[in-house]
């Protein structure tokens, strides 16, 4: 997956029914976090400002669903136990700039690139410059992403990056860290064929800065990513994609980490290439 990860450039769920993707290879009070806080009618506001950028990234849902073989179907209609399975199959042949490549040409290799496209658009990187160029091309067809890069930049604003706690280049103050990170739950094929295909990603996602200084603390969100994919030069690109809250559970009760628990658990825990 990407180094860090949510939200294809800010703010960032459908249920795993026919596929699920499976992690293959390993990589992430008195305190939340500092003395001013910011009111839930401010987080939200800013959650939507988040969601608006993510929205203009992919421009510029629950149809067709892949059925599963029809003698592997159990009789209620539910998902069959293969389409949640491990395949053995590896997700990637390789990385480029961070960014996995030469996913499978079938509908697992579709669902591992959604899901592993849906990380790193959700990481750090997409609120700098140069490596936000760097995985839109990496990630959308070639005319897609020479016509998103321009509107790209207007969005990430120094205004807009510093409603988040950044600097114009994208940088968390000293002492803070920037936290966004997408950790996909499961992914579902709306549609396939070999040249093109739909997929929804569902995944929770971490947002915010982490410091005692912070007035907004690092949250989750819980949405659902869809991904139009095209078979081009040997791999699938993104050619459009749209997103949507939930579904989200009930929150637990785990108590609230303190600022430093959260940017240390950031700085150690790393990512995964998904795969089904």
């Amino acid at each position: 997956m990407s180094n860090d990860d949510q939200y294809g450039g800010a703010g960032h769920g459908e249920v795993g029914g026919t596929g699920q993707t499976r992690t293959r290879l390993p990589e992430a009070p008195a305190d939340p976090y500092g003395p001013a806080r910011r009111t839930a009618r401010t987080s939200r506001s800013l959650v939507t400002v988040v969601g608006v950028v993510v929205l203009l990234i992919a421009a510029i849902a629950f149809a067709n669903q892949s059925p599963d073989t029809p003698d592997d179907r159990p009789a209620d209609d539910a998902p069959a136990a293969t389409s949640t399975t491990a395949t053995g199959t590896d997700p990637v042949t390789g990385k480029t700039a961070g960014i996995p490549k030469g996913f499978a040409h079938d509908e697992q290799g579709a669902q591992s690139a959604a899901a592993n496209f849906a990380v790193a658009l959700g990481s750090d990187g997409m609120f700098r410059k140069n490596t936000r160029h760097a995985l839109v091309d990496g990630i959308y067809a070639p005319d897609v992403a020479s016509r998103m890069k321009g509107p790209q930049d207007e969005a990430y604003s120094p205004a807009f990056l510093a409603k988040l706690g950044l600097d114009a280049n994208g940088n968390a103050p000293q002492g803070s860290t920037f936290v966004t990170r997408t950790v996909p739950i499961g992914t579902r094929v709306e549609s396939y064929t070999p040249t093109a295909a739909k997929v929804s990603v569902w995944y929770t996602g971490l947002i915010g800065m982490s410091g005692t200084k912070s007035t907004d603390p690092v949250r989750t969100l819980w949405k659902t990513w869809t991904f139009e994919l095209s078979w081009i030069g040997e791999d699938w690109k993104v050619v459009d994609d749209t997103q949507q809250d939930g579904p989200a559970p009930v929150p637990g009760d785990v108590p609230v980490s303190t600022s430093d628990d959260m940017s240390k658990a950031i700085k150690e825990f790393g990512g995964f290439t998904y795969a089904r």
